[in-house]
């Protein structure tokens, strides 16, 4: 399934262009102002957004900086198409919260590296996140926004971690937010649904317990809300490829 990009310029001759160009590996949607852009994030999936900073009603850097502050949407990546060498406009977008400046006149590979580098960077960060039992959750945070809703989720679940109940609709009754949103959020950062997420941490927090504790292990599995030893393990065993007595043996050699 191809990634969805937001173009976003003034100029309709630039908007053709880099969409034609663009459109051989991605979805292309096109705005020609910053306000046109923000009506598209609500409407669409959008994976990234390229925009121009120079347009009417809402410029380049207004919308980055809106769509940094939303919780919504602080997750995509931005892209800002600068002048030549304006230093000034490249550290106004960057205090904007944009993932790369560009400056003008680029080539079409220079533009197709960046986004490229910044969509497998993400999904390289996701997987380290998930495959690794000591990554912490805000290793996925691409802004201030996206840190404090990582930060209090991972707060709320380890509060909550004993509950072999906790979901999806209890998270988003404790965060205050809807559960269309809340999945929307979590899938968006993470590529997990909420309740992947919450089985993930419990099984981080487990690697953690038996990393420097010496229980056993129906112990920590009561500990972290599985309602056996036997179905911990074998969440266990899935995610991380070894059983839970083999991570603490292998933890214990390298105190």
């Amino acid at each position: 399934m191809q990634d969805t990009l937001l173009l976003v310029d003034d100029n309709k001759s630039t908007l053709q262009f880099l969409s034609k160009d663009l459109e051989k590996d991605y979805h292309v949607f096109t705005a020609e102002n910053g306000q046109q852009a923000l009506d598209m994030v609500e409407s669409h999936s959008i994976r990234m957004v390229i925009s121009d900073i120079q347009m009417p009603l809402v410029n380049g850097f207004d919308l980055c900086t809106r769509l940094k502050a939303s919780l919504n949407y602080s997750h995509i990546p931005v892209i800002l198409l600068t002048p030549r060498k304006t230093l000034q406009s490249r550290l106004e977008g960057l205090k904007a919260g944009a993932d790369a400046c560009i400056e003008k006149p680029f080539t079409s590979e220079h533009l197709k590296v960046q986004i490229s580098n910044l969509l497998n960077n993400r999904n390289k960060i996701r997987a380290y996140f998930t495959h690794s039992p000591l990554a912490h959750m805000s290793t996925m945070a691409y802004s201030r926004t996206d840190e404090s809703f990582l930060g209090e989720l991972n707060s709320l679940i380890l509060e909550n971690i004993e509950n072999t109940d906790l979901n999806v609709d209890l998270l988003a009754k404790l965060m205050n937010i809807s559960r269309p949103t809340l999945y929307r959020k979590v899938k968006d950062l993470s590529d997990l649904t909420p309740n992947e997420l919450v089985t993930i941490t419990r099984l981080k927090k487990a690697a953690e317990i038996l990393t420097v504790t010496s229980y056993k292990i129906f112990e920590v599995a009561m500990m972290v809300g599985f309602n056996s030893q036997s179905s911990f393990g074998k969440a266990f065993i899935k995610q991380y490829k070894v059983t839970p007595t083999e991570f603490q043996q292998l933890r214990k050699q390298k105190r």
